[in-house]
């Protein structure tokens, strides 16, 4: 294990990348070295953000610009489809861990129906690993590209996962329904949604197409070992972060409510940042915010044989930059919580 990682961030003044910058700069072993943008080069990170740690950072840079030799790690937090062009230049030296959805799909096809763009960089998939980093932390050192799941699904697959791959529920009827603060839709958010009042109401968007449905699908259909398809409906809420989930499951005739609840107790009992509620108590995302934890309420239903599984994350965070630096910690075989406590 290295003393230290050199760090480059592509897409370094985005929501993300801002939080990735604090985060890092918290992180014992990490040193930044690049700061890249496709705008505002030479400007300060500062400029974007006066609550960032005043350290000595790098001038924002283009990322052609930086010497890949210096770097073993590259965060890329860019619009879809650009990691895959770097990453065929980089060095086999430089791991590369993305928060877009460049690496998410299995199935270069289906990132073409669902992003409508063709895949720049197939023969790499096989080379990458989509990881909620507690369900795949025995497996992510093997891999040079780790894929950062996206906000919603990691709020939905660390309580599902697990109680798919025990044949604790019914996967033919799972609902999602789940709430988000606005910057999950980024900083062009206005320009997406410029017709709707975003700061004083409450908008679905994306019903029944939502992106994040293809990876969802994915990962809970190869732990069933057969088709999924979960009904999710994403929503927009005016507050600037957070992500609620509230996810309406039936079970199976052998189970119950409780039986859910301490079962997923011991199978998170060793994972740092996932927290479970008392038992049928209702959450809320002011007990993650600035977190990169994950909690859950399991809670009983008026109806036998179904439960409502509450799951509360900090988009930016646990949703975003937090669980990127998650999987570089486990990737490198450092302490898990390191610059995330």
């Amino acid at each position: 294990m290295q003393d230290s990682l050199n760090i480059a961030i592509a897409g370094a003044t985005g929501y993300i990348g801002l939080q990735l910058v604090k985060i890092l700069l918290k992180h014992p072993r990490a040193k930044i070295l690049y700061l890249c943008a496709t705008k505002s080069i030479g400007k300060s990170i500062y400029d974007f953000d006066k609550k960032i740690i005043k350290k000595k950072l790098p001038k924002i840079t283009k990322v052609n610009k930086v010497n890949w030799k210096n770097v073993d790690v590259l965060f890329t937090a860019l619009p879809n489809g650009e990691a895959q062009k770097i990453i065929k230049k980089l060095p086999q030296s430089v791991k590369l861990i993305d928060l877009s959805a460049d690496f998410r799909l299995e199935d270069y096809k289906k990132f073409k129906k669902w992003y409508g763009i063709s895949h720049k960089a197939r023969k790499l998939i096989k080379d990458s690993i989509y990881s909620v980093t507690e369900l795949a932390k025995n497996k992510i050192k093997k891999y040079r590209i780790i894929s950062c799941p996206g906000c919603y699904p990691t709020s939905i697959q660390i309580p599902l996962v697990p109680l798919i791959e025990k044949k604790l529920v019914n996967t033919k009827n799972i609902i999602v329904d789940s709430k988000s603060g606005y910057s999950g839709a980024g900083k062009n958010i206005k320009k997406k949604f410029k017709f709707k009042n975003l700061f004083n109401s409450v908008s679905a968007y994306g019903v029944g197409s939502h992106r994040h449905m293809a990876e969802i699908d994915q990962e809970l259909s190869k732990i069933a070992n057969k088709k999924i398809h979960v009904s999710f409906t994403p929503h927009l809420i005016p507050m600037f972060r957070g992500i609620l989930s509230t996810i309406y499951l039936d079970i199976n005739d052998n189970c119950n409510a409780k039986k859910i609840y301490n079962f997923l107790k011991k199978y998170y009992k060793n994972n740092y940042f996932v927290k479970i509620a008392k038992y049928n108590e209702p959450i809320g995302t002011g007990e993650v915010m600035n977190t990169n934890y994950c909690k859950l309420s399991i809670c009983e239903n008026r109806t036998k044989n179904k439960i409502i599984i509450i799951s509360a994350i900090d988009n930016l965070i646990k949703g975003g930059s937090g669980q990127a630096v998650q999987n570089m910690n486990v990737a490198f075989k450092m302490n898990e919580t390191l610059g995330l406590k």
